[in-house]
């Protein structure tokens, strides 16, 4: 389904200014947040994305000039915190992918309407091992095409000895004699009020009901054992700076249970000459006066290689030109953003006598139509 004119969305003029932006932004997001009674999580996005573009002078200038296909698929601010609404499957091994919604402006706004944080937290699971975080960092052609990286963890695993019982091999577990099995022991303390049961955990057997019969001569009795540890991640063509992916079950183990959860952030090196917004890949070339108004043929640079490029007799300095199909492949689709190459018109700073003489009689006769006088 195409996309909604930004503008519509936000219920605003192509005139408007950017406190009638910040306003309509505002009043909406307000009116449709996922947390709120009667909320619209579909809107609610589609609300942000308008608002991102519209706010920033040169996104905004962009998508007048060119469209959703000037401002990339979905852009993205890159800020810190977790995307509370979005995550990708599918990518191998269990793997997800959470992204950053970036500083969309609400904090103001939602920290006292809705009473606190509202991002999703990673809930703990009984008998569950400990989740694990980390980081990689890859090059901008690795973001933007997809990658396969090793990452070398030390992390607890589960005893190749004893295969996580706990037990010596032969041996069985028991019931724990201490809590008889509940994993709890309830104690009692007298105080003024009478007197006051409390369970904890039980210290003997860690909760499980279970001991071994005869405790494991390699872990001792843990279960789990400390090792070096390779993991392969398939990393997504398209990836953006600060995105989460989590493998599942490639944390760390635990005895008689499920390993936890590996949270692996991405880091994006910055490029020398390319920078990225969305889908969108941004670069800047220059050219000199006399190209600009005569026109010429350049060579661009992109991440698929050197491409030739024309440039329009008259261009002038800060133009926009699109090459498309020369960005970001889109995550959760087929097809690829554009490249948004920026020409600047350099000034000659030392000029011959009769470069200066040409220039003096070019701007006492300038021309008097579209075509240029030369």
């Amino acid at each position: 389904m195409a996309k909604r004119d930004y503008y519509e969305v936000l219920g605003i003029s192509k005139g408007a200014s950017p406190d009638e932006i910040k306003k309509a932004f505002r009043r909406l997001a307000v009116q449709y947040h996922p947390d709120k009674e009667g909320g619209d999580e579909t809107k609610f996005k589609e609300i942000n994305e308008a608002y991102e573009v519209l706010k920033d002078p040169s996104k905004r200038q962009r998508y007048d000039q060119f469209g959703h296909a000037g401002v990339g698929n979905g852009s993205s601010a890159g800020g810190s915190g977790g995307n509370p609404f979005e995550g990708f499957g599918g990518f191998g091994n269990g793997q997800e992918m959470h992204f950053d919604f970036g500083d969309l402006g609400l904090g103001d706004i939602f920290g006292s309407f809705f009473g606190g944080n509202n991002n999703s937290q990673r809930q703990s699971r009984k008998s569950r091992g400990r989740d694990v975080e980390t980081q990689v960092e890859i090059n901008f052609e690795q973001a933007v095409f997809g990658s396969e990286v090793t990452l070398q963890l030390n992390l607890e695993d589960t005893c190749e000895h004893c295969k996580g019982t706990m037990a010596e091999p032969g041996y069985e577990l028991k019931t724990c004699d201490q809590c008889k099995g509940s994993g709890q022991v309830i104690t009692a303390t007298r105080t003024i009020f009478g007197n006051i049961q409390q369970a904890s955990t039980c210290p003997k057997c860690g909760g499980r009901g279970k001991i071994p019969e005869k405790e494991c001569s390699v872990c001792h009795g843990k279960g789990t054992q400390r090792k070096n540890q390779h993991v392969t991640l398939k990393i997504p063509a398209g990836v953006d700076d600060g995105a989460m992916i989590r493998l599942r079950e490639h944390g760390e183990a635990i005895a008689n249970g499920p390993k936890g959860d590996l949270y692996v952030n991405i880091r994006v090196k910055p490029h020398k000459k390319f920078t990225r917004e969305g889908d969108l890949i941004l670069s800047a070339e220059t050219i000199n006066m006399a190209d600009a108004a005569l026109g010429t043929e350049i060579q661009v640079d992109t991440v698929d290689g050197p491409i030739k490029m024309r440039i329009p007799a008259g261009t002038q300095s800060g133009t926009d030109f699109k090459l498309s199909d020369h960005g970001v492949p889109h995550l959760k689709g087929g097809g690829r953003g554009a490249h948004i190459v920026t020409v600047t018109v350099e000034t000659p700073t030392k000029l011959t006598k009769r470069q200066q003489e040409l220039l003096r009689e070019f701007s006492e006769q300038p021309p008097t139509s579209k075509k240029f006088w030369v």
